[in-house]
């Protein structure tokens, strides 16, 4: 028995009030979502200067856009005068500024003050120092990546090496060619859950023989339970009679040219902390990107990127999609069954990890120290043996 009084073969998960207690989720939006970089668009939906996306990062909303010199900028949504949402469509394209609708302040494509009333009359006024408030932001993969720290932690320690430690080395993810891709698909999912069950969901397949028919079939090894992502560098094989990563096993689309070899009909996932997950097949990639909105609600969009000439061609990319399309509501549909339990009585003190399970222990125990315990109102591993 471990210290805990459990059997050694299970491991206690976090309490039940980590998932339902809206203290906690407001600690995780700003010790977690806004101290850490984000993947909030991909760089091709902000094809010109002028086009831009609003997206909510933690509790602040942020407006990323393309500038004149055609880089990527992001500001926090928000008017310098009162306050108000400068932009309120979550897409969208202007001809060369922010016009705020309350009291029009004007804001350039590279955020600064250029026009409002009688803004002539105060020269006290500085365009620059009452500019839109600018957010640390990065392309990577051919997606726009932000962070809301005032001093960003380093981008290649955080996000590459979330990549590195689960794949071994970079050039494993690179031979994609992510950013070269295009999207094919995008299907957005609104789920009923706390975003870490959706994590903890991902970074497991102890129930995949249960509710992934389809995926165990491309996948066999799947449906004893192995977890991908548990082994450094290991990728799931597809099944011997399987041609392609798609819903019925048939052949998939043009193969993504980079790749080697032992890559090759092989699945990779990677988590990369605190909301996307990386799906890496041959012919394609699937990008999640996670927006926790409350504590029991988290909006999901979901990209199918292949090669441009597959997307271009007009090619049927439906039996692909498919797949994972079914893999994501199975999944989602798993997590808003298991919301509700969190809130009970017996789930007070967590539930369990089998063996195949625990390495999302190191999940949980990240989650505890974002949230820095000795500040009081933390989560921690909870003890469901009641000793």
């Amino acid at each position: 028995m471990t210290p805990t009084g459990l059997p050694d073969s299970l491991i206690a998960t976090l309490p039940g009030s980590a998932y339902t207690d809206p203290g906690v989720f407001a600690q995780e939006q700003e010790r977690i979502f806004e101290t850490m970089w984000c993947c909030v668009a991909r760089a091709a939906d902000l094809p010109r200067p002028g086009a831009f996306r609003t997206v909510d990062v933690g509790r602040e909303s942020v407006l990323v856009t393309r500038a004149r010199d055609h880089g990527v900028r992001a500001y926090l949504n928000v008017c310098r005068h009162r306050g108000a949402r400068l932009v309120t469509e979550d897409r969208g394209e202007v001809r060369r500024a922010f016009r705020c609708p309350y009291h029009a302040w004007t804001y350039g494509l590279d955020g600064t003050l250029v026009a409002a009333p009688n803004l002539t009359r105060m020269p006290d006024v500085g365009r620059t120092a009452y500019g839109l408030a600018g957010v640390a932001v990065r392309e990577w993969l051919g997606y726009v990546w932000v962070c809301l720290a005032p001093d960003p932690p380093s981008f290649e320690d955080d996000v590459v090496g979330d990549v590195v430690a689960r794949l071994g080395d970079l050039d494993s993810l690179e031979r994609y060619g992510i950013e070269d891709l295009s999207v094919g698909r995008r299907i957005a999912y609104d789920v009923r859950a706390n975003w870490k069950l959706l994590v903890e969901n991902f970074m497991e397949c102890y129930h995949c023989a249960t509710i992934h028919p389809e995926l165990t079939e491309v996948l066999p090894e799947f449906a004893h339970g192995y977890a991908a992502q548990y082994y450094v560098g290991h990728g799931a094989e597809f099944g011997a009679h399987v041609e392609g990563f798609t819903v019925d096993g048939s052949e998939g689309l043009d193969r993504l040219p980079g790749i080697a070899r032992e890559q090759d009909r092989r699945y990779y996932a990677i988590t990369v902390k605190p909301q996307v997950f990386l799906n890496l097949v041959p012919d394609h990639v699937i990008v999640h990107r996670m927006y926790p909105v409350a504590v029991d609600r988290t909006v999901v969009e979901c990209d199918w990127l292949y090669l441009p000439r597959v997307v271009d061609g007009g090619a049927d990319v439906s039996r692909s999609v498919e797949l994972f399309d079914r893999v994501n509501r199975q999944d989602f549909a798993a997590c808003e069954r298991t919301q509700p339990g969190m809130s009970s009585r017996l789930y007070a003190q967590g539930g369990v990890l089998v063996p195949s399970e625990h390495h999302i222990a190191a999940f949980h125990a990240w989650v505890t120290a974002r949230l820095d315990t000795h500040q009081g109102g933390a989560v921690s591993p909870g003890n469901p043996s009641g000793g």
